[in-house]
């Protein structure tokens, strides 16, 4: 049976990235313990706008933990304190009656405020598009048992590919560091043959437009993973130095 909570909430306010921004206390009554949070900052938001006020500008688009547009850090937490899943999954339920929830946007040098607890993501994009895909013509489609793949390998590359490109790694690490989301793509490919071909240039290309996007350094104590919606392991950092550091040899050997 549904039931109803009264929250106040400390929302981060700022109309764009050169303004200063600001908490801004709003009470949040009468909310349904069933809604998930994206839902009920739309409750609030229908209330803002009812009593002429701006309502809060937050990514979202699927609502089921599929395209990794919503993102926000709750009470300290990147997606909430719930393990392994969005904040589009996470549920009031989770919350109790008079509870009080600071709601800030990710940050990150990388990923520039444009509104509220919306932040500019475009950088991931910039990345992916520096070598997280496969250019070789592969010609068409060829028997499943042409190029033999080990179960485990496999595996590991369906887990790394679970990424859904969030940015919650990035907020959780104290260096604002892209690793975890780099090595995952790199990883998913690295691991079966039809990513080895371009391996190299990959990592390089990948690697070097991550820092020249401002993003920090591996820290490696592991908030990112801990975060991570969709559990990426840091295992996959350390597949990703090695992946670099072969390229780099390669390159210099030249």
């Amino acid at each position: 049976m549904s039931k109803h909570i009264n929250l106040t909430l400390k929302v981060w306010r700022q109309k764009n990235q050169k303004e200063k921004g600001h908490f801004e206390t709003i009470s949040a009554p009468e909310i349904s313990t069933e809604m998930s949070f994206l839902e009920m900052l739309d409750v609030v938001n229908e209330k803002l706008s009812l009593t002429g006020k701006e309502p809060i500008a937050f990514d979202h688009d699927c609502r089921e933990g599929i395209c990794g547009m919503c993102g926000a850090v709750i009470n300290g937490r990147p997606h909430g304190a719930l393990k392994g899943t969005t904040l589009c999954q996470l549920h009031m339920r989770h919350f109790n009656d008079g509870d009080t929830i600071a709601i800030e946007p990710f940050r990150a040098m990388a990923f520039k405020v444009i509104k509220d607890l919306a932040v500019d993501r475009s950088a991931f994009d910039q990345i992916i598009q520096a070598g997280g895909f496969i250019s070789v013509n592969a010609g068409g489609a060829q028997d499943a048992n042409a190029l033999p793949v080990p179960q485990d390998k496999a595996e590991l590359a369906m887990d790394a590919a679970q990424c859904i490109g969030c940015g919650a790694c990035v907020a959780a690490c104290p260096n604002a560091s892209a690793m975890l989301f780099v090595s995952a793509k790199i990883s998913q490919f690295a691991l079966l043959p039809q990513g080895r071909p371009e391996a190299a240039r990959r990592a390089l290309a990948m690697v070097q437009t991550m820092d020249r996007l401002g993003f920090g350094n591996c820290g490696n104590e592991a908030e990112c993973e801990a975060e991570c919606p969709k559990g990426i392991s840091i295992t996959n950092i350390a597949r990703l130095n090695r992946e670099f550091y072969k390229a780099g040899f390669g390159a210099s050997n030249k």
